[in-house]
């Protein structure tokens, strides 16, 4: 069902034409209201479910699903592009950039394998998100500490393990001209201690969709890029700053703002 509207012929919609001053009514009246409450009763049903089945069947399904069904609403198509370059089986630490909110919901839809987010502390206090996240073990980082970040990032190594992968944005913040901005060293420190491929991935569109800064929404095409696994087997030749460096050029290679 979701992903049938691939194809749809996306206008052009932005504030300016008269199609988008009518969507931000259904943004305010539809898509704000749906989002929250599909948000509370998604966190409240994988508390439960992480209890009743476990903590990766809630995220995997549950958590999937939440993701395209908030892409659905806002009449924004997602499409994957090398969802060959992932083994299901294989852990990795996926790395990508940062465009927008919507960002979260592409990924969760639409990323075909298991994650654990390294997300910034803060969203541990969001109602029902900050607890549901905890619950199915995804990692809150004090980004204000290093060395309690760093002990954060070592406590959950056990968890990236059997298939499950670590997420980061390693820019820390969203990117307000789509430009990537410059990469934090967390990801890949992790990537040689745990000695795991490094899996860049590019997201575009989603700043089309929803905007940094912004609270108006606009229907847009999306597009989730994943690039061939930058093998563990270079990481005795490289160090953090070049493999920050080779993942960087590869999110940049399917960028379509370009730096």
């Amino acid at each position: 069902m979701f992903d049938n509207i691939t194809n749809f012929k996306m206008p052009e919609i932005t504030s300016k034409t008269v199609f988008g001053k009518v969507f931000q009514i259904y943004t305010v009246l539809i898509i704000y209201p749906f989002s929250w409450a599909m948000t509370a009763i998604v966190s409240t049903l994988i508390l439960i479910f992480s209890k009743l089945i476990s903590p990766r069947w809630a995220s995997k399904v549950i958590g999937r699903a939440w993701g395209k069904i908030l892409l659905w609403i806002a009449f924004s198509p997602a499409k994957v592009i090398g969802a060959e370059n992932v083994d299901p089986k294989q852990s990795y630490i996926i790395v990508c950039n940062h465009q927008s909110l919507y960002d979260i919901l592409l990924v969760y839809g639409h990323l075909p394998t298991e994650i654990k987010w390294v997300m910034k502390k803060e969203l541990e206090k969001m109602p029902f998100v900050g607890l549901a996240c905890k619950t199915m073990g995804h990692v809150f980082v004090d980004r204000s500490n290093t060395e309690k970040a760093k002990q954060s990032l070592s406590a959950a190594k056990h968890l990236i393990s059997d298939g499950v992968s670590a997420f980061f944005f390693p820019e820390g913040t969203r990117s307000k001209s789509g430009l990537l901005l410059p990469f934090k060293k967390g990801a890949f420190r992790m990537a040689k201690e745990l000695n795991l491929p490094i899996l860049p991935v590019t997201i575009n569109g989603a700043n089309s969709v929803m905007t940094p800064g912004s609270l108006s929404i606009f229907p847009a095409k999306v597009s989730l890029t994943i690039h061939k696994p930058i093998s563990a087997e270079l990481y005795s030749e490289k160090d953090v700053n070049e493999l920050s460096s080779m993942s960087k050029t590869a999110i940049a290679s399917a960028l379509e703002i370009k730096n």
